[in-house]
């Protein structure tokens, strides 16, 4: 009958267990005064290769931890290390304490400490010689800012640094397209050979892109003044096609003007193929050739009647809409420099952060993780049941109708039970609080009612459940029993197995138990600093008749 009723009463709890290597815990004084320091001290043996974690904690049980020391390392022998951590706590209230353990993981696995029973005596204070001041207003405490603006302003640099682009390109591309927007093809021509003897290209030796771009602008005055496709064409092909045209357009052209024309194109045929190099007297005296063939051409075109109002308009038209089209063309190649330059400049951040922290820190912090905004959240202190359990949590514990869980066979053995949850045994973080009494008396046996507690997980689809049990002793002096240790949990909608890390407390007084369970997956490391705070914020009341 006992073994159903412990059963029954944890139907909804999940319990694991796991192995832990023994840590050394000890401190250097057990009896203390009020605010003075107790150095609690945790030493374990370690490989060369193993990594070992200490919890960074505000409080350890009902202790201020006012200075936690480095690491002191100690070499044993060649594989083997002592490692050495210790905590300065103290307490400015006077009575009996327990420190509870502290885990501490040791290649990502847990152990825990030993817990210790301290005393701080009071300390007497001379009202006669000394004055006496009202007691002041609570003070909130001001969090600070975090380290949230740094992502913020990492964020608005690049966001600036992308719009900089935008318009640094932006201003090059509009003088750009002014100088490149020409009335008529001879103003384009005098302007490129002018823009050219700018670039300096013959100075720095760069001639093979000298003579390429000189034959370029002659190509295409050409085909823009001529009509024929000069840029297409050898420079047997052009020179032909310049002799038909001056047939057919009747323009008077001097063999010398062709001759100049051919022998310029033929030397920068000879640069370009043939790593030809020319002297710098004769680079010049192609130049002024180029120039002089160009206006020669120009001159030799027939003109044509004046245009009258309405053609000037449209060749006006025309010019502007080409201009609008370089324009469309050029905001598309701004906006693809601004996007390529975010891109990588988020890369190159993404990546030093990477490097720097780990590739875990990047994804919590900028994909999110769902244990570390419980642990960064608001957290609720509250008292839940009946004797009442004091407690810090993440969220507000919702409270569970009792009925639905528990089957009619074990209400009927329970007088009062309440039920507090958040989460759920498959979720990435599960947390339960629940007291209950019982109508007859009855003899509890908290190894019993873990064991029941463990065997319900399994018929719900539990495996290879591990577990480990100690003794717990709370601030107050209340007994209780802690199981922790690890399991696999099946879950049910998508069929996949996650490995689950647990740990629990019972409490039993009068007629009645107490329990708060913790389970979460394994490895999480913000869960395991979840944990740590909810068990160190754990107050029980005493049961009353």
């Amino acid at each position: 009958m006992k073994f159903k009723l412990y059963i029954f009463l944890f139907l909804f709890s999940t319990l694991i267990f796991a192995q832990q290597k023994p840590v050394e815990t000890s401190i250097d004084t057990t009896k203390n005064k009020i605010g003075a320091e107790f150095k609690l001290t945790l030493k374990t043996v370690v490989t060369s290769t193993s990594k070992v974690e200490f919890p960074k904690l505000k409080n350890i049980g009902a202790l201020e931890v006012i200075q936690s020391y480095p690491i002191d390392t100690v070499k044993k022998d060649a594989t083997n290390y002592e490692l050495i951590k210790k905590y300065g706590l103290t307490q400015f209230d006077s009575g009996k304490y327990v420190i509870p353990s502290i885990k501490i993981l040791i290649d990502k696995k847990p152990f825990f400490s030993d817990s210790i029973k301290v005393e701080v005596a009071n300390v007497k204070v001379d009202t006669l010689q000394q004055k006496m001041y009202d007691i002041k207003d609570i003070a909130s405490v001001d969090q600070g800012m975090g380290t949230w603006w740094i992502y913020v302003l990492i964020t608005v640099v690049i966001i600036g640094i992308g719009v900089f682009v935008y318009w640094y390109v932006k201003k090059r591309q509009l003088k750009k397209i002014e100088e490149e927007v020409y009335k008529t093809p001879i103003e384009k021509a005098t302007s490129l050979l002018n823009n050219l003897e700018k670039k300096e290209l013959v100075q720095k030796g760069e001639i093979k892109e000298y003579y390429s771009e000189l034959t370029d602008i002659a190509r295409n005055y050409i085909e823009e003044a001529i009509q024929i496709p000069a840029m297409e064409s050898t420079t047997s092909e052009l020179i032909e096609g310049i002799r038909t045209a001056s047939t057919k357009k009747k323009m008077v052209l001097t063999p010398e003007t062709v001759e100049n024309l051919e022998r310029v194109l033929r030397q920068a045929d000879l640069v370009k193929f043939a790593k030809s190099k020319p002297l710098d007297f004769e680079i010049t005296e192609d130049r002024n050739k180029i120039q002089k063939v160009i206006l020669t051409l120009d001159n030799a075109i027939p003109t044509e009647a004046p245009e009258d109002i309405e053609d000037q308009l449209l060749n006006e038209a025309q010019r502007q809409k080409q201009i609008k089209a370089q324009l469309l063309k050029k905001r598309n190649a701004r906006i693809g420099y601004s996007v390529a330059a975010v891109i990588l400049l988020l890369f190159v951040t993404t990546t030093y952060f990477v490097v720097t922290k780990g590739f875990n820190y990047v994804k919590d912090n900028l994909i999110g993780h769902p244990s570390k905004e419980l642990l960064e959240g608001e957290w609720v202190k509250s008292e839940y049941g009946n004797p009442g359990i004091l407690i810090e949590t993440p969220k507000v514990l919702k409270r569970m109708d009792t009925e639905k869980v528990l089957p009619k066979e074990a209400m009927a053995l329970i007088k009062e039970m309440q039920l507090f949850t958040y989460g759920s045994l498959i979720d990435n973080f599960y947390v339960a609080v629940s007291t209950s009494k019982f109508k007859t008396p009855t003899e509890i046996d908290l190894s019993k009612a873990l064991e029941g507690s463990l065997k319900i997980i399994e018929v719900q689809g539990a495996q290879n459940i591990i577990v480990k049990q100690e003794d717990f002793q709370t601030n107050e002096g209340i007994q209780g029993i802690k199981g922790y240790g690890t399991m696999s949990i099946l879950n049910p909608t998508t069929k996949t197995s996650m490995k689950a890390y647990y740990e629990i407390l019972l409490f039993k007084q009068e007629q009645g138990l107490q329990q708060i369970i913790i389970l979460h997956e394994e490895g999480d490391k913000y869960a395991n600093d979840i944990t740590t705070r909810i068990l160190n914020s754990v107050e029980l009341k005493k049961a009353t008749n």
